[in-house]
C-alpha cells in the first residue's frame, strides 16, 4: 500500500532526478474524446460540452470499449476513466483577471486581499463560480440520461472552493453510498499564493461533514511553503494519486477527482497529453492507460 503520508512530507526536498522510483508507467488513451488532441480549441469546446466531448456521442459504445480494454488487458496493465473537474470561479480568479497574471504572480498573489477582494487564505467560490458549479451538475445530470457512467469513487482536493464546487456539483448524482475523500495530494499547486494555503482539518470537517479524509490527513496544513512549488512537484503528487488509483482502486474504473487546473494540467503531463486550458467550473475526461514495471 503506498504510504502517502510519508510521501507528502517529504515531497518538496526531494529533486526532481532523485524521485520516488516510477513503478507504474501512465499514458493517455487517445480518440475517444474531443479534448485529447494536443491542440484541442478549449475556447470553443467551453467547459462542460455536450457528451462531455464524446466523440461517438454514445455512453453505451463508450463503456463497451472501456470494458473491452480491461478484458483483453495484462495481468500488469489496467485502464480507468478519470473525470477530472475544475472548480468553479472563486475571488483570487476574479483577481488575476484583474491585474493581470505578472502583476498577480509578483505581487497580489502573496497578499490576502486589496481592500475590494479578499483572496486568501483559501478563498470561497464567487456568485458566478457557484452558478458554474450548477451548470456542471446539470451537465451530469444530462449525461447520466444519456448513459454516462457515474464514478464508483469521488476524491477532492482540500481546498474550500473545490469542496463546495463538488457539493453543488454532484448533488443527487453521487451515489448514496459512497462518501466523497478529501485527498492532501489533489490541492492546487501551493506556496506563496494565499489562495493556495488551506485551513485546519477540524475547520475543513466542521463546514463539510459529509466528506471524508484520507488516512493521514494533518490537522495542520504541513505542505504550506514561503516558496511556490515547482511544477515536477506538482507532477510528483499527481503521480502520488494516480499511484492509489491504480493500486487501491482495483475494481473501480471510474474515476472523479474534483481538484484545480494547475494540478489537472500536471495530470495531463503525466500521462502525455499536456496541458488544456480549462475553464473554472468545466470538466475534461481522460481515459489512461497503467502498465505495472516490475523492477
Amino acid at each position: 500500500m503506498i504510504r502517502i503520508k510519508m510521501w507528502v512530507s517529504r515531497l518538496n526536498s526531494l529533486p526532481t532526478s532523485h524521485a520516488m522510483p516510477a513503478e507504474w508507467k501512465y499514458e493517455i488513451v487517445s480518440g475517444f474524446f474531443v479534448q485529447d488532441a494536443p491542440t484541442g480549441p478549449s475556447s470553443s469546446i467551453g467547459p462542460t460540452p455536450e457528451f462531455f466531448g464524446l466523440v461517438s456521442e454514445s455512453w453505451s459504445q463508450f463503456v463497451a470499449e472501456i470494458d473491452k480494454l480491461g478484458f483483453n488487458s495484462s495481468e500488469s496493465t489496467s485502464y480507468k476513466v478519470l473525470f477530472l473537474g475544475r472548480h468553479g470561479e472563486g475571488n483570487h480568479n476574479v483577481a488575476e483577471i484583474k491585474y493581470g497574471q505578472k502583476a498577480w504572480d509578483e505581487k497580489w498573489a502573496l497578499l490576502e486581499g486589496d481592500g475590494e477582494l479578499t483572496w486568501g487564505p483559501d478563498p470561497h467560490l464567487t456568485v458566478i463560480g457557484e452558478e458554474q458549479a450548477r451548470n456542471a451538475h446539470d451537465a451530469w445530470k444530462r449525461e447520466v440520461v444519456r448513459g454516462a457512467p457515474v464514478p464508483q469513487r469521488f476524491y477532492c482536493s482540500p481546498l474550500t472552493r473545490a469542496i463546495r464546487t463538488f457539493e453543488l456539483t454532484f448533488k443527487d448524482v453521487l451515489p448514496v453510498h459512497l462518501q466523497p475523500i478529501i485527498v492532501e495530494n489533489c490541492r492546487e499547486e501551493y506556496g506563496e499564493h494565499t489562495c493556495d494555503s488551506r485551513r485546519t482539518r477540524s475547520e475543513i470537517q466542521c463546514d463539510f461533514p459529509d466528506f471524508t479524509f484520507e488516512e493521514g490527513f494533518e490537522e495542520q496544513d504541513v505542505l504550506w511553503s514561503p516558496e511556490r512549488e515547482t511544477k515536477a512537484s506538482v507532477e510528483r503528487r499527481a503521480r502520488l494519486v494516480l499511484d492509489r488509483i491504480f493500486e487501491t482502486d482495483r475494481d473501480d474504473t471510474y474515476i472523479s477527482i474534483t481538484t484545480h487546473s494547475g494540478w489537472i494540467n500536471a495530470v495531463l503531463r503525466v500521462i502525455g497529453r499536456g496541458n488544456y486550458a480549462l475553464p473554472t467550473g468545466g470538466l475534461i475526461v481522460v481515459v489512461v492507460k497503467g502498465s505495472f514495471l516490475n523492477g
